[in-house]
Order: structure tokens, then C-alpha cells, then sequence
């Protein structure tokens, strides 16, 4: 069964928990199934990429990843 979130893509939040305490940003993503949202600048993970036609080098890439949203709290 669908939860209802009171938080959505667009809104402004701050992390209260975990290595980004304290930093505040724009949710750019909401995942209701597992209860999880991806904030612009929190929770960077570098990613390796395989060398394509976009991008012929490869290399690495700074991602934003999904936390939970138990983690953030509405401005």
C-alpha cells in the first residue's frame, strides 16, 4: 500500500541525522516505495563510468545517492 509523504520533489529540507548534519537542500528525486529521497549536495558518492561515445575516457562522476527520509526534516 502507497504512504503518503509529506515531503516532495522541489521542497526545501535539512539533514538532521548522518555526515551531512546540519547542510540544507532541494530534494531532487522521492522514491515512496523504500522511503527515500535524493537531496541536491548531500550524500556525494563518487562513481566510476565505462568509457562510451558521450564520454570516450571514462573516469569518475559525483553522484548524489538516495537516503532516508527519516533523515531530513521540512524548511
Amino acid at each position: 500500500m502507497a504512504v503518503k509523504l509529506k515531503i516532495k520533489k522541489g521542497d526545501s529540507v535539512k539533514i538532521i541525522t548522518g555526515d551531512d548534519k546540519g547542510k540544507t537542500g532541494k530534494v531532487l528525486a522521492v522514491y515512496p516505495k523504500t522511503l527515500k529521497v535524493v537531496v541536491e549536495g548531500c550524500k556525494v558518492a563518487k562513481k566510476a563510468i565505462k568509457p562510451s561515445e558521450k564520454n570516450p575516457n571514462g573516469g569518475f562522476v559525483n553522484k548524489e545517492m538516495p537516503m532516508d527520509i527519516s533523515n531530513v526534516a521540512k524548511i
